[in-house]
């Protein structure tokens, strides 16, 4: 056993297995296979499943869905000192989501692996991201010239902004 597994507690189990129960349950209501749990100091701020075909949005993932519960929770775009069960490996959407939302730490079930072989691949946006921007599926392409940067000038000149 690794010194990640041994430092799991009877508690880390717990949140994990209302992670699993969630994607199992939210397979009948019309989901995807997914859950998520957002833990801080012990207490669950917040849950959320899978609901892309639900909701007819692809950002709609468990973790994206407790993220935002959780910021709506706690009135802050910030999950500091927080934990996050979930039922699966986080994809490289949600995986951003997690390090933008600043949490301390994902404990996950299944591996990407596992969920490659039901059909939910995300090698190939990890592949994606690898290539030149212009070489992509869906080319990126980089217009110069243009007024974006009077935004960013105006937000460096802002005193009174919110970090982030």
């Amino acid at each position: 056993m690794d010194t990640l597994n041994e430092s799991i507690t009877q508690e880390d189990r717990k949140f994990m297995q209302l992670a699993c129960d969630l994607a199992y349950e939210n397979i009948d209501k019309g989901g995807g296979p997914f859950g998520a749990v957002i833990v801080k100091d012990g207490n669950i701020l917040s849950t959320g499943t899978n609901t892309v075909t639900i909701d007819n949005d692809p950002t709609a993932h468990a973790e994206v869905n407790a993220i935002r519960n959780a910021c709506q929770q706690t009135a802050n775009f910030k999950l500091e000192g927080c934990t996050v069960y979930t039922s699966c490996e986080p994809c490289p959407m949600c995986l951003s989501a997690l390090y933008w939302a600043g949490v301390k730490k994902i404990y996950y079930g299944n591996t990407q692996l596992d969920a490659r072989k039901i059909n939910f691949d995300d090698n190939f946006i990890y592949e994606e991201i690898a290539k030149p921007q212009i070489s992509r599926s869906i080319p990126c392409i980089h217009m110069i010239d243009t007024d974006a940067i009077r935004a960013f000038e105006k937000w460096e000149a802002k005193t009174d902004k919110t970090e982030y």
